[in-house]
């Protein structure tokens, strides 16, 4: 069930027998060069979907432009501020607040998401422990990362090996083509090591990594093995959900 396919009425009535919703998260930035730049966003919704059609759990939007800066360097990609991140997590959670839910699980696509999400939580926090004695339900945001899970770590591991790399990834590309088949590229690549340091700036990622990838070699990405991917992912997840849901 999408919250954007929805009815008020029909969100009325899920609200009587779940709090919880699962709101997808991810990024708009490039992927090296046959990865999509919307790849970290349509990678948690896919999977997002496909959690809420198996258990009837309530997906809301995707929130498809996060914390990118350092990809700036390349054409198209789009970030968010820090703060402007915080904000808009902190209003799409209260909105729903509002409305009766209770528990948010954030299904995340791109790990430079994790910092900014993570303290955007404190902040929702924070507006509620400043209210003591209040009656307000008790509010619970938790944020899982699809690629962070038990099947697809031992998949990824499985059919990729050291060439997963750790971004513009062979498993997130393959994602990608299984959802969007019509929207594959072909790319030649060339194999790329592992990064010497850490980057700072976007303008030092980009020397450092000149074609966006970090250690992956995507040209290794099939939708045959996004569609394992996705499977594997799913199955973790609703374990996940259900068990945040249940939580005191």
């Amino acid at each position: 069930m999408q919250l954007h396919l929805s009815t008020w009425a029909e969100v009325e009535t899920y609200l009587k027998g779940s709090k919880g919703i699962i709101i997808p998260i991810g990024s708009t930035e490039q992927h090296g060069p046959n990865g999509l730049i919307g790849t970290d966003a349509i990678c948690p919704e896919v999977i997002g979907k496909r959690v809420g059609d198996d258990i009837g759990a309530l997906v809301g939007p995707t929130i498809s432009v996060g914390m990118a800066q350092h990809h700036l360097a390349f054409t198209g990609s789009i970030t968010l501020r820090p703060t402007t991140l915080i904000s808009v997590v902190r209003d799409y959670v209260q909105s729903l607040v509002r409305h009766g839910f209770e528990r948010f699980f954030f299904l995340n696509g791109h790990g430079g998401n994790i910092a900014t999400v993570t303290a955007a939580f404190s902040e929702i926090y924070a507006e509620s422990s400043f209210k003591a004695g209040s009656n307000a339900p008790s509010i619970r945001c938790t944020l899982k990362n699809w690629w962070q899970t038990p099947g697809v770590d031992k998949l990824s591991k499985e059919l990729f090996g050291d060439r997963e790399g750790s971004h513009a990834t062979p498993s997130e590309v393959s994602v990608t083509q299984f959802a969007y088949p019509e929207a594959i590229k072909q790319a030649r690549m060339d194999p790329v090591g592992k990064p010497s340091r850490a980057f700072a700036d976007a303008e030092d990622y980009r020397r450092l990594f000149p074609d966006g990838r970090i250690g992956s070699d995507p040209s290794l990405s099939s939708p045959e093995h996004g569609r394992r991917l996705v499977d594997a992912a799913v199955a973790d997840i609703i374990g996940d959900y259900k068990t945040f849901l249940t939580q005191a």
